[in-house]
Formats: C-alpha cells, sequence, structure tokens
C-alpha cells in the first residue's frame, strides 16, 4: 500500500485524499464511540493521507516549474 498511490494521476491523488479523509473522519466517530476493531487503523489512514499530501504537492510544484518556463520562453 505504501507505493500503490505513486502511479496514480494527480486529479486521481486528489480524489483518493478526499476519500482517505472522510473515511478518517468517521473512524474518529467510530473510536469516540468505542466501535473500532482495529485501533491502530487510525495511525495507518494518517500515515497514507500524509504520503498523499506529500505526491500531491510534488505533482504542483512540478506543474509550477513547468509554468514558470513556459512564461520564460
Amino acid at each position: 500500500m505504501k507505493n500503490s498511490f505513486k502511479n496514480l494521476s494527480f486529479p486521481e491523488l486528489k480524489a483518493k485524499r478526499d476519500e482517505l479523509n472522510r473515511k478518517y473522519m468517521e473512524l474518529r466517530f467510530q473510536v469516540v464511540i468505542g466501535h473500532v476493531e482495529n485501533p491502530v487503523q487510525k495511525r495507518i489512514m494518517r500515515r497514507q493521507i500524509a504520503r498523499l499530501n506529500t505526491l500531491i504537492h510534488e505533482q504542483e510544484k512540478i506543474q509550477a516549474l513547468e509554468a514558470i518556463k513556459a512564461a520564460q520562453a
């Protein structure tokens, strides 16, 4: 699961991040209620979201550099 995000396109990365954020919020509510089978799942989801944010930020930097190079040419 760690490297499965690298082959996704930019819109797919954003969609996956939004989906994981929704699931993470639901999981947080379940933790408060006390109906969680695997409490470590919260940490795993948080790390996956962080990986997605990193990949999205890298893509945004690449797009910004390409825009600057195109403007200079």
